[in-house]
């Protein structure tokens, strides 16, 4: 009996994970169209708003509360990092780089997240999952060579997406022990909320930006807080209260090769062989880190 629950269990964490996925890869095909009108920090401060908004919606209709005390310092911490500091670093990146090089030195983060998720949160580290994660790693790497342009890269640029890989991978180390005290819905909440917080120096440029831009991007920007932000981030606390961070990491390989495809049927982006070797390495190397 206890096998089944455990396994139904599973399945619901895959499905949530799955989610995530899509969602997280359907935000680069929003951002790309958004980011012509807003500047960074606007798109990080209006997506984070539209998600809190939503979010404090279905809390109160739910009727879920204040999360518990301990539960805050991961929520804080969560929140100003990843929902805060990995946006506006991303999203500053990714106009001073190709989208190539931006995807290669992000996709650091999964590998950062399950090395030290094995020696801070006692995760260990499966022979399967860092296998996995290497292959996926190297899949990765060639989708972003493939797609790279061929253009000189800026310190800056590359400086800035290691911090957002950087924030990402601590921020998860940050969440994780607040799932043990507070819903998947608590979590996300408050941690966007505060995210929001420290965006508002920007608010400024969004209200200006606002003003300015055509209503498209204007509702690529609140596509993003609803779907990517509010409902993506949200299945992927639930799916991270029940597995492990490193396997959480894991899966987000899967977004490069979602990116492809998407851009692929909505922008017309036709990939060639390259990227779609590389995209297979990345599907091979998801699948030996979730093998049991």
């Amino acid at each position: 009996m206890q096998q089944v629950v455990e396994s139904r269990m599973d399945r619901r964490a895959l499905a949530a994970a799955g989610v995530t996925v899509v969602l997280w890869a359907s935000a680069f095909v929003a951002i790309r169209s958004a980011v012509e009108f807003y500047s960074p920090g606007a798109l990080a401060l209006g997506r984070l708003l539209v998600g809190a908004l939503t979010l404090g919606v279905i809390l109160v209709a739910r009727g879920e509360g204040w999360p518990a005390r301990k539960a805050w310092p991961g929520i804080v911490v969560s929140g100003v990092l990843w929902f805060g500091v990995y946006m506006v670093a991303l999203n500053w990146g990714e106009q001073e780089v190709e989208a190539g090089t931006a995807a290669m030195i992000v996709n650091i983060g999964p590998l950062l997240i399950a090395l030290l998720a094995g020696w801070f949160l006692h995760e260990g580290f499966p022979r399967k999952l860092l296998a996995g994660m290497a292959v996926s790693f190297a899949g990765a790497v060639v989708v972003g060579i493939s797609k790279s342009g061929g253009g000189a890269s800026s310190i800056l640029g590359v400086a800035l997406c290691v911090l957002a890989a950087l924030s990402w991978a601590v921020a998860i180390l940050a969440q994780k022990p607040a799932l043990r005290h507070a819903s998947a819905l608590q979590v996300t909440t408050f941690g966007c909320a505060i995210g929001a917080i420290a965006c508002l120096p920007f608010a400024g440029q969004l209200v200006s930006q606002v003003a300015q831009a055509p209503p498209a991007a204007t509702l690529n920007v609140v596509f993003l807080g609803v779907f990517p932000t509010a409902l993506a981030f949200t299945t992927w606390a639930y799916a991270l209260a029940r597995t492990t961070a490193g396997n959480m990491g894991a899966t987000t390989y899967l977004v490069p090769v979602l990116v492809v495809l998407m851009s692929w049927a909505l922008l017309g982006e036709i990939p060639g062989w390259l990227t779609f070797a590389g995209g297979a390495l990345c599907l091979v190397g998801v699948a030996i880190s979730r093998r049991k």
